[in-house]
């Protein structure tokens, strides 16, 4: 009884996060809601207007246990449910390969990225003695090697939170597309119960995200370095999933619409 309570409970949530989604522009306005986060945070930030609080400190919880390994926790909850909708829609390996692919292609996007804003740091960055940037130290040519020595980097640091919690979030999004369909979709228990279960997580780590990115713009990074980032991770979504996966050589689009939804309409 507690668990068909617990079941139906997840539904209604399930029903809200699907709602919520169907709400007119939401989807085509997300992409500018970090633009403009990440602008607006930059100019409180730059106006010392907002006060410092428990996510001023990059030891908060959420910074340490979620945004440090996002990239873990995007593809720990999205790979089981790409795998669970896509296969409600086609069991073909060749559908359920190229839809898996996406997943192959938002890593590399994830690696190129963060590896090329670690290199520009590198290349642009000299290491000082002190904090105060006072005493500089020829010796250390890497950020690595002068952390290690016990020292400051000074370089200009592409924001990799502002990049990668913009990017995940979007990934998520268009990923978990297929739900609104798969409401309607006839499934047995635990396949329903699995895929209701990751997209309730797979929200709430959107949410998780979006809070982040804010924390983000108005307690760290220069502007720059955060407007660079966000544009990076809105590029890279951008690129896949507004233009190469409308081509047939890509990983292609999530399904939208269910076969059995298909043959009401037509």
């Amino acid at each position: 009884m507690v668990r068909g309570v617990d079941m139906a409970a997840v539904d209604v949530i399930v029903d809200n996060f699907v709602a919520l989604w169907r709400l007119p522009g939401l989807r085509q306005n997300f992409p500018w809601l970090f633009l403009l986060v990440s602008f607006v945070g930059s100019l409180l930030k730059e106006l010392e207007l907002i006060p410092q609080t428990y996510f001023s400190s990059s030891k908060n919880v959420l910074n340490v246990y979620f945004v440090k390994v996002s990239w873990g926790w995007t593809l720990l909850l999205l790979t089981p449910f790409l795998l669970l909708s896509n296969s409600s829609f086609s069991r073909s390996v060749t559908f359920l390969s190229r839809r898996l692919l996406s997943l192959v292609v938002a890593t590399a996007v994830w690696y190129v990225c963060t590896e090329t804003f670690f290199y520009i740091e590198d290349l642009t960055g000299s290491c000082f003695e002190t904090g105060s940037m006072d005493v500089l130290n020829k010796e250390f040519t890497s950020k690595a090697t002068c952390r290690r020595a016990g020292f400051h980097w000074h370089g200009y640091d592409v924001s990799g939170h502002s990049f990668i919690l913009s990017y995940s979030a979007l990934f998520i999004m268009e990923e978990t597309a297929p739900m609104a369909s798969l409401k309607t979709a006839s499934l047995s228990t635990l396949p329903r119960v699995a895929l209701n279960l990751l997209y309730v997580a797979l929200n709430i780590i959107i949410m998780i995200w979006v809070w982040m990115f804010a924390c983000t713009s108005v307690y760290f990074h220069d502007p720059s370095h955060k407007l660079l980032g966000t544009i990076c991770g809105l590029l890279g979504w951008y690129l896949t999933y507004r233009v190469w996966y409308l081509k047939p050589l890509s990983p292609g689009l999530p399904p939208q619409r269910h076969p059995k939804e298909q043959k009401q309409h037509a």
